[in-house]
């Protein structure tokens, strides 16, 4: 395994809401993704989910209150919570999942990802 150097794994795409993996441990994928506009309301019913900010703002509502997160800050979203992740403008997340998690949760429509896409090598 190479070291991975996340910016150059950031230009090599510039699709928003579509995940990459970039590595995997413990059952567990490492992925890429940028954000712009507003994504849907869901939920994850097994799987907690880490959204490490490494560009921009995200704003993850919640039913009660909104989570701003900015550049080197961090949120888990515990499974079965309900949210939706917001960038207003371009935004760079690193997230830390299941490898079974599915991008929209409970929710199936043109943004779901079923099948990440590898850039590893």
């Amino acid at each position: 395994m190479d070291k991975i150097n996340l910016l150059e794994k950031l230009s090599q795409f510039n699709d928003y809401w579509k995940p990459k993996i970039v590595g995997e441990l413990n059952g567990q994928h490492i992925k890429l993704v940028k954000l712009k506009g507003e994504f849907v309301w869901h939920h994850h019913d097994i799987e907690d989910e880490l959204f490490l900010v490494l560009k921009g703002t995200l704003t993850i509502r919640l039913k009660d209150r909104d989570v701003v997160l900015t550049e080197n800050e961090f949120f888990i979203v515990p499974r079965g919570i309900e949210h939706k992740p917001v960038a207003i403008k371009e935004v760079h997340i690193l997230l830390f999942e299941p490898v079974s998690t599915l991008n929209t949760g409970n929710v199936q429509d043109s943004r779901t990802v079923s099948r990440p896409v590898s850039i590893i090598s």
